[in-house]
């Protein structure tokens, strides 16, 4: 069964989801911030430079939220990069940054879904996907579709939560996950779900090797899973 924001409503994921995000998107860039001490911002920029060697010209950013993994990837020097997000409160706010920055000639944000990408086959040289893929309803169909959209040897990067498994990190990660951070969030974003359903989505996510298998069983090639701050995060790279 899995796991949703909403327990006592009905819906789909994809459709709680996409409320979930709508209901904190104007609080969602500082809360992630804050409640990561701004570590997240380094785990992007240590993913876009993954990307470096293949120089990609045209990216796909798989639920780009506000654009940050787009914005981060413009220092590839692409010509464009197209997110996508089915959450339309998340893309006004991205919208609103890419137009300060007058970045919106390169950067172009769409709503969508990805189980259903509205792309021809081997249209992007990569894809990047921050802190997404556990929120995919079908997270098999999303990766193929992401997939069929990627050109032979282009190269995907996923950054994911992942659990700690040493001690005392696990510890306090869980101490921090499950207690302390569902309270500030439910208390900044006034979205009593959004910060327990972000643990209880971790929890459930096949990291690590678990993640790579899939990968594998989809006909990703060259996998490789780097953990971040001893766990917390990951980072999976892989070609078409």
């Amino acid at each position: 069964m899995s796991v949703v924001p909403y327990k006592k409503e009905a819906g789909s994921k994809k459709e709680q989801v996409a409320t979930m995000f709508n209901n904190i998107s104007r609080k969602y860039d500082f809360l992630n911030h804050f409640l990561s001490l701004g570590i997240d911002i380094l785990w992007r920029k240590k993913a876009i430079r993954m990307l470096k060697a293949s120089q990609p010209k045209y990216i796909l950013d798989m639920a780009t939220g506000t654009g940050d993994f787009a914005l981060e990837a413009l220092s590839l020097n692409p010509k464009k990069i197209i997110g996508v997000d089915i959450s339309e409160g998340m893309l006004a706010v991205g919208k609103e940054k890419i137009k300060i920055k007058g970045v919106d000639p390169i950067i172009e944000l769409a709503l969508g879904d990805s189980e259903k990408l509205d792309f021809k086959d081997n249209t992007f040289d990569a894809y990047t996907v921050g802190f997404g893929v556990r929120n995919f309803e079908n997270l098999e169909k999303g990766l193929s579709e992401m997939l069929r959209v990627l050109k032979p040897n282009g190269t995907a990067v996923i950054l994911e939560f992942s659990k700690p498994k040493t001690f005392p990190i696990k510890q306090i990660y869980h101490f921090y996950f499950n207690q302390v951070l569902p309270g500030i969030g439910k208390l900044v974003s006034k979205d009593n779900s959004a910060y327990t359903y972000l643990p209880e989505s971790v929890n459930a996510f096949p990291e690590g090797e678990d993640f790579v298998n899939i990968l594998k069983n989809l006909n990703y090639k060259n996998i490789e899973a780097t953990p971040l701050l001893f766990g917390i995060a990951s980072i999976y790279k892989a070609t078409k």
